[in-house]
């Protein structure tokens, strides 16, 4: 193929101006590549969000051309989603061992992705051959073992997406980065660069991961009581730093949660994962024949978060595990800025509960993602015509921008994109944005996927805030009549008994509505419930400043008289 007749196209689902939810998909000609498919916990103000996924409604559009999904690592924000893309796209996917191994813990998990099987283990020496692009693999540094970075060779140069990375001299076997291999990469021609933007913000010296462990040590030799570890489920590394502490302290750890007993696991099955006490690890049930002082307890959360399940433990809401006084919780885990608030609460409830709290985040400066410096390097050993930074929000985008400015790389070379976004190169022009589509966050609550939208967000926002005020009402609307006075009922929004005026002239206003209504000639369920609803509120905000979800309920009583049956059938009109 010639060189002009190659066109490339990046497309961002996830991953910019965000955190989490990773997901790239790189247009070769007709074919498309999947990069990474993960999912993003929800902020506060996703109320009763379990996760969030991207929206890929372009890819499946596009169904035929989804040629293969590459796995960088086995964390959720790389993995998480991948349950609901296979059970729609019957794709290969590719990645490490112990990440295709804890991406098939994920799947297996989901009803509608179980039977999938086209799962395929590669290497940083594998290498793939598709129609227009041959794809292989370098290693990075991250908080978990067998981390990958992607390269896809076109006829126009190589696009390279790093995955989180780090830059660690100390770091072990499993986590080590192949600096040659970087350097191999660059020689060879970088088109565009997909670059890990989040340790964009980092300042000052960076722990490294011997300095990590000494802490843990510490804090576990000096506490003689029960020790409480909060961490990301899939952080092997911190979990592998925990075992080795509590075996040099003769200490057991109790896992808590199916999750974290599945991926603690694999890991070790693959190797991933060094016990060298195999009797360090101990069933919960095993947990009340422990003195306090041999105690460590690893609590990772649902799905993998921590810091909500020590609320849960410190308010007594745990039915496993509650905090005593005198226990020591060491938080392992970096919070987010969007969790910071629930992170500093957490904590106030532990000291309220008799606990001692510890942040590693306090003491030493630790990420699994490159710092400032890393980020030039990793540009330095690339040397990429184009830069895209991704994997953070808006303001670590763009503090990645300036790092590789610093480096010499021209502004117009460097692109600060957002979801929807694609960037086109055919070799002729410059890589320019062109034919960007709207991406939306796709929520999951409980089973269900795509069915929770603003409007649902709105409503419980509302409901959270100021409640909830449902008015009920029968009538009969052949004889133009109210059969019942309303009831009202209330929840979240005053005390009805204390407030029998409101509820009086509410039951008024519903009344007065309701004859106007019965009355017109046009009579219309959906224009009665609506003036309801706008009377209702208006009166409402008036007198008490707040604005509860006003949920009128209207029945219709209907006389059917038969001379072999008498029967009063009651029906309630449609509700919203």
């Amino acid at each position: 193929m010639e060189k002009q007749d190659t066109k490339v196209r990046i497309i961002m689902f996830g991953g910019v101006r965000e955190n989490g939810k990773n997901m790239y998909a790189v247009e070769v000609n007709d074919d498309i590549y999947i990069l990474d498919c993960g999912l993003q916990y929800p902020e506060n103000e996703l109320l009763g969000i379990d996760v969030v996924i991207p929206d890929w409604s372009y890819l499946r559009e596009h169904k035929d051309q989804v040629k293969a999904v590459f796995l960088t690592h086995g964390h959720a924000d790389a993995i998480g989603a991948l349950p609901y893309f296979v059970s729609e796209f019957n794709v290969p996917v590719y990645g490490s061992s112990l990440t295709i191994a804890l991406a098939r813990l994920a799947v297996n998990n989901y009803e509608k992705s179980k039977k999938f099987k086209k799962f395929h283990t590669v290497t940083e020496r594998s290498r793939l051959k598709f129609n227009d692009v041959n794809v292989s693999f370098f290693k990075t540094t991250h908080n978990i073992p067998e981390s990958l970075g992607i390269v896809l060779k076109t006829n126009l140069g190589q696009v390279v997406y790093t995955g989180d990375f780090k830059f660690d001299q100390t770091a072990s076997k499993y986590y080590q980065t192949d600096l040659a291999r970087l350097g191999e990469i660059g020689k060879r021609g970088v088109l565009a660069l997909l670059s890990d933007s989040a340790g964009a913000e980092q300042h000052g010296y960076a722990a490294n991961e011997n300095d990590v462990y000494e802490y843990i040590y510490d804090q576990f030799k000096r506490h003689n009581g029960r020790i409480i570890v909060a961490n990301v489920a899939a952080n092997i590394l911190r979990i592998q730093e925990v075992l080795n502490a509590a075996i040099a302290t003769h200490r057991k750890v109790v896992l808590m949660g199916k999750d974290l007993e599945n991926i603690v696991q694999t890991a070790i099955k693959l190797k991933k994962l060094n016990l060298q006490d195999p009797e360090v690890l101990v069933s919960y049930k095993k947990l009340k024949n422990l003195d306090p002082e041999e105690t460590v307890i690893l609590e990772t959360g649902k799905m993998g978060e921590p810091i909500k399940a020590l609320q849960r433990m410190a308010t007594g809401e745990d039915k496993f595990i509650q905090i005593q006084p005198d226990d020591l919780v060491l938080i392992a885990t970096t919070t987010s800025t969007a969790m910071e608030t629930t992170a500093a609460k957490t904590r106030d409830l532990i000291f309220r509960a008799g606990g001692h709290v510890e942040v590693i985040s306090d003491d030493l400066q630790i990420s699994g993602h490159g710092s400032p410096s890393d980020l030039q390097l990793m540009i330095n050993l690339m040397k990429p015509k184009y830069l895209i930074p991704v994997q953070g929000e808006y303001r670590v985008l763009n503090l990645h921008a300036h790092l590789a400015e610093q480096t010499g790389m021209p502004s117009s070379n460097i692109f600060i994109t957002e979801k929807g976004d694609s960037l086109v190169y055919d070799g002729t022009e410059p890589m320019h944005l062109s034919d960007s589509f709207e991406v939306s966050n796709v929520m999951i609550d409980g089973i269900g996927v795509g069915d929770i939208g603003n409007i649902v967000l709105r409503d419980r926002k509302i409901l959270s805030e100021d409640g909830v005020f449902v008015a009920v009402i029968t009538i009969d609307r052949k004889q133009k009549k109210i059969i019942s006075e309303p009831k009202i009922t209330s929840r979240g929004f005053v005390y009805v008994k204390s407030n029998r005026d409101l509820i009086k002239q509410s039951s008024e206003i519903v009344k007065d509505v309701v004859r106007a209504n019965l009355d017109a000639t046009d009579f219309d369920w959906g224009h009665l419930k609506q003036e309801i609803r706008e009377k209702l509120s208006h009166y409402l905000f008036e007198q008490t400043r707040r604005r509860p979800v006003v949920l009128p309920i209207v029945m219709e009583v209907n006389q059917n008289k038969h001379r072999l049956h008498n029967k009063t059938t009651v029906k309630a009109a449609k509700n919203e």
